[in-house]
């Protein structure tokens, strides 16, 4: 097995590993979604007219829509169907009448759920410089080679690693460092549970050290794949991909030292 992860094998399983993983990904919920109370007004006012194509031409432009749908990402991205589809909009307008506007405002103001706020944790944690290496901008990171972790988003990232790596997935990256003249590149993930999204996040990050590119690939994975047992992330991780570098973030320093 991989010494990387049998040694986040080991510290999930051995040390107060949730404990530590706090630092990184400090899953705080946070407070309610910001919410205009000017055009909550709007809103009132349709709902008590029940005009329903001001209702709902309204609620779309939250944040988030207060009734799950899988109908109304369409009607985000065209506003136009509203108008042509007046069954799809009474039908979403019943729902919203008979929840009322206590509970409207109350689902239209929920919290983000906390998977959604996890991915810029990983690398808010780079910058707190926490590896001990700096995190730098496309310009700085290309204006020499001495060590250092890019800081950019994922398309600046990806075609960094198309350029440079020959990387070829049609995905941006969560980190690319440069250790004594050699390139790491990697997916950062933190999988909360089994099944589902989770499993296509595993998914990605696997998908990342298959892959082509001229560069060290790590999957930097966190969570319930490290519970042993019979669980298909287990099994997949020790069974056919026990050779590759797939470790917990606790232990990336360790790794870019070690290169």
């Amino acid at each position: 097995m991989n010494r990387w992860m049998k040694l986040s094998i080991e510290y999930a399983n051995q040390r107060s590993y949730l404990d530590d993983l706090f630092r990184i990904y400090p899953t705080i919920p946070e407070g309610i979604r910001d919410f205009d109370e000017t055009k909550w007004l709007g809103i009132e006012t349709a709902f008590n007219n029940r005009d329903n194509l001001s209702l709902l031409e309204q609620l779309l432009l939250m944040d988030l829509f207060p009734v799950k749908d899988s109908y109304v990402a369409y009607l985000k991205r065209d506003k136009t169907s509203i108008l042509r589809n007046p069954n799809t909009v009474n039908r979403l307008c019943g729902r919203l009448y008979d929840m009322g506007l206590t509970k409207i405002h109350e689902r239209a103001t929920e919290p983000k759920e906390t998977n959604r706020q996890i991915g810029p944790m990983f690398k808010a944690w780079l910058r707190s410089n926490a590896i001990g290496i700096d995190a730098v901008d496309i310009s700085k990171f290309t204006a020499n080679s001495e060590n250092a972790i890019l800081d950019a988003n994922d398309s600046i990232m990806a075609d960094f690693a198309r350029v440079e790596l020959s990387y070829t997935i049609d995905k941006g990256l969560d980190f690319i460092a440069r250790l004594n003249n050699k390139y790491v590149i990697g997916e950062a993930k933190f999988l909360t549970d089994f099944g589902g999204h989770q499993n296509a996040q595993f998914n990605d990050a696997l998908n990342l050290i298959n892959s082509k590119a001229k560069a060290i690939k790590v999957a930097i994975l966190d969570g319930v794949l490290y519970i042993k047992g019979s669980n298909k992330m287990f099994r997949t991780m020790t069974v056919d991909y026990g050779t590759k570098n797939i470790m917990s973030a606790l232990l990336l320093r360790d790794f870019l030292y070690s290169i």
